[in-house]
């Protein structure tokens, strides 16, 4: 009697622990881009619920941030700069945001400037059309950005853009912030088994059941969908992987990057496949980006300043060669 008791409480308690392993995947399009959610729960329906809430949440964050949103925030901000500018006073995430590149901005060098918003149409208009713009356009383009044309007063929470033309855009560091705030909400519920993916910038809370953490893979450079045979193993922790195997413009026998360095109002043209392990999505996300335009000696030494790893891969006499943190390593997958 007592073997057959023990039995049926262990085959229920095996059952209770597959049910509290069930995994949930939810896709929607977001910023562009598919924006994906896996969370493991016991219970399918409040993960389906949460997962609505947490796109509404993302929904929330576009409406402020985006650039292509002429009603968003950062449009009317932005719609704000030049003769007759006035302080705006914004709401908290956006001066969340704003607070946090500036941030950016000063870790970096000046690598990483929101302010390049219309070097960034600039350029997507040259993609578009495929037409080179001019030196002289190019320089008049670049004459609109500069962080420091944007005042920021701390005290009221105010933003002032002083030259007309002034737009800025959030592309480099909104979509690890809001990856972010998804994981921050679904820890609030509880649930802590969780993965964002927005269109490579991923992050993680604790690792699935049962496993030492969520496996990663890497793009092969200059590839959009083929992956580095060796892959990663992470949790609590966000990655983010840029390059410009998407996004480009070829002239004079050069490549240039979407990612356009505010120091020169071009695209860079080293041809790096980037990828940065950070604390958080918003770190991750923007130092992606400057990790692209900065030299690698630089970017590996931001990196390491702000307790990031980073791996660099970059063509070298026709092929790619790779260079990271020391730390970096210590995420590759053991076979």
């Amino acid at each position: 009697m007592f073997t057959r008791l023990f039995t049926a409480v262990f085959v229920f308690f095996v059952f209770q622990c597959k049910a509290q392993q069930k995994r949930y995947s939810f896709t929607q399009p977001k910023m562009g881009a598919p924006f994906t959610i896996v969370m493991y729960s016991t219970d399918s329906m409040r993960a389906a619920l949460l997962a609505k809430q947490s796109f509404n949440l993302v929904d929330s964050f576009v409406y402020i941030f985006s650039d292509y949103i002429d009603s968003s925030e950062l449009s009317r901000l932005s719609a704000s700069s030049g003769l007759g500018a006035r302080h705006v006073k914004v709401t908290p995430a956006l001066w969340d945001i704003l607070l946090l590149s500036k941030t950016a901005f000063e870790e970096s060098g000046g690598a990483f400037d929101i302010t390049v918003g219309p070097l960034i149409k600039l350029w997507r208009k040259a993609r578009k059309t495929k037409q080179f713009p001019a030196k002289e356009t190019v320089l008049a383009t670049r004459n609109l950005t500069g962080f420091k044309k944007m005042m920021i007063d701390t005290t009221n929470k105010t933003v002032l853009l002083t030259t007309s033309g002034m737009q800025l855009d959030l592309g480099g560091i909104a979509q690890g912030y809001i990856a972010q705030k998804v994981i921050d909400f679904l820890s609030a519920q509880q649930v802590n088994q969780v993965l964002v993916n927005v269109s490579g910038d991923i992050v993680m809370s604790n690792a699935p059941p049962g496993s030492k953490g969520w496996t990663v893979g890497i793009n092969v450079p200059e590839t959009t969908d083929e992956l580095l045979p060796q892959t990663l193993l992470m949790q609590n922790i966000a990655i983010t992987t840029s390059g410009d195997a998407y996004q480009f413009i070829d002239h004079g026998g050069k490549r240039y990057s979407h990612i356009t360095d505010p120091r020169t109002g071009y695209g860079v043209t080293s041809q790096r496949n980037v990828t940065v392990i950070a604390k958080d999505g918003t770190t991750a996300d923007w130092l992606a980006t400057a990790c692209s335009i900065l030299s690698i000696k630089h970017a590996k030494k931001l990196a390491s300043q702000l307790g990031a790893e980073v791996l660099i891969g970059e063509i070298k006499r026709g092929r790619f060669v790779y260079k990271s943190t020391k730390g970096f390593i210590l995420y590759w997958k053991q076979r």
